[in-house]
């Protein structure tokens, strides 16, 4: 690795941005109504203002959506557009599919969720889900506690930075590993250190 790689200038701007840590990974959801609809709904909206009150008055609300199955009920007889307070047919949509697709992968817990999306074929059947981009992968496994780089906006702006640029989501992401794994951080812990940074940033 010569001292001008891209994982190099990522982690220079590192210490240089955000300090030495340590970066805690984001702790995710055990109620999987939670996990789904926080997949779904968190593209191109300000997170602590506008997702995670919905996702925490989801949880009150339906207490028994905690599994996909229960969340699947639900979405029989509600409207999800009305529970979340969000009118987004498309959103809406996705978390239908996430959830069809878990129940008939017999998906129905959070630590099922995690032990499933360790397999290629799996992470590959979801992103056949409508609505579902790589990052959205990637971004579901940290919700039930996989160790992972969902790279966005924020990432992209923060790679750009330290002069990484143009590289696709898969190269991007592969940075952000090497970055984290030089370090000595926990990747999903340094990519959430990354985003809560670029995210206050004006």
């Amino acid at each position: 690795m010569t001292a001008h790689s891209p994982v190099q200038r990522l982690a220079a701007h590192v210490r240089a941005a955000l300090g030495d840590g340590p970066f805690l990974p984001p702790r995710g959801w055990t109620h999987m109504g939670a996990v789904i609809c926080d997949a779904s709904f968190h593209v191109r909206r300000r997170y602590e203002s506008t997702i995670r009150p919905r996702l925490i008055r989801l949880q009150a609300a339906w207490p028994d959506a905690a599994t996909v199955q229960g969340f699947q009920a639900r979405l029989a007889t509600e409207d999800l557009a009305t529970a979340m307070d969000f009118n987004s047919p498309r959103r809406v949509a996705t978390a239908h599919a996430i959830t069809d697709l878990l129940v008939t992968q017999r998906v129905d817990t959070r630590e099922e969720l995690h032990a499933w999306l360790g397999r290629q074929a799996n992470r590959d059947a979801l992103r056949k889900t409508r609505g579902v981009g790589p990052k959205s992968v990637d971004y579901l496994g940290n919700l039930v506690g996989r160790s992972q780089v969902a790279v966005d906006v924020h990432l992209r702006a923060f790679a750009a930075q330290a002069g990484v640029t143009g590289p696709g989501y898969g190269e991007l992401r592969a940075v952000y590993e090497g970055t984290a794994d030089l370090l000595g951080h926990d990747r999903a812990g340094l990519e959430h250190a990354v985003w809560r940074y670029m995210s206050r940033s004006p």
